[in-house]
């Protein structure tokens, strides 16, 4: 599929069901929960590592960002501020942080689709961190830490609104992964302006949802949070497809 060709699908994008797409997303969340739960676990054992380093080595130089102590007077200049601060000083942890995540979540995408598919390949959780995609997803980490710092700096209002076409990076990479970075930036800026309202609500329901695993002791969270990401996967089956689609499409129109 040509860049133009998935422009235009996501132009002329159809209209969703809010109610289509949750139900769609609880059927796939019941094939995938396991490897939704190994997705957060393996990324949250590689990222707290750095997390330690870098709290250590902030404090060693005197920089203790994490601790609201340093508020004093409680107000909304002081709460930007702070707020400010450390999403200033947590840029070198959330470069690291947002490419293991994206790299890990456009695994998990990948497994999805086999899961839904059929697919006999066997699930590669690891798929995305090869030499051939590395630097593409370091450059797109690098990105995605720059617009999600500068929106939170900005009381947090344009964060809000970043925050649906950011959650589209590890999809459009992983069906699109031969593109440019840049293409895959502007791609999921389309379909997350494009299908803004849809994958919001459906991201904060399955949000809600996913948080009710921190009634299980707070571990089951690590078995529930993986619904906050399909969404995003549904939504963008629903538009875009996938490139096999297109080639039985093709078979099926011969036929006639």
């Amino acid at each position: 599929m040509t860049l133009n060709q998935l422009e235009s699908r996501i132009q002329n994008a159809k209209e969703l069901d809010f109610g289509d797409i949750f139900d769609k997303c609880i059927k796939l969340f019941k094939q995938v929960w396991l490897q939704g739960f190994l997705t957060i676990l393996i990324a949250a054992l590689l990222t707290v590592p750095f997390y330690f380093l870098f709290t250590f080595l902030l404090e060693a130089i005197g920089v203790n960002v994490s601790d609201p102590s340093q508020l004093g007077d409680f107000s909304f200049g002081n709460l930007i501020s702070f707020y400010s601060t450390n999403a200033l000083y947590n840029i070198p942890l959330s470069i690291i942080t947002s490419f293991i995540s994206l790299t890990m979540v456009a695994g998990f995408y990948r497994i999805c689709k086999q899961k839904e598919s059929k697919e006999s390949e066997s699930e590669n959780y690891f798929y995305f961190f090869k030499g051939e995609y590395f630097n593409k997803m370091l450059i797109i980490a690098l990105i995605y830490t720059a617009i999600m710092t500068l929106s939170q700096m900005i009381c947090m209002v344009p964060y809000i609104y970043t925050v649906v076409p950011l959650m589209y990076f590890s999809a459009i990479f992983a069906f699109n992964s031969e593109r440019s970075a840049e293409e895959i930036i502007k791609i999921s800026f389309m379909i997350g302006n494009k299908k803004w309202l849809i994958s919001f609500g459906a991201i904060f329901v399955t949000g809600i949802l996913g948080c009710l695993g921190v009634l299980a002791c707070g571990i089951g969270v690590l078995f529930t949070m993986p619904l906050v990401y399909l969404p995003v996967y549904v939504i963008y089956k629903e538009i875009v497809g996938f490139d096999e689609d297109d080639e039985i499409m093709k078979i099926g129109s011969e036929q006639y």
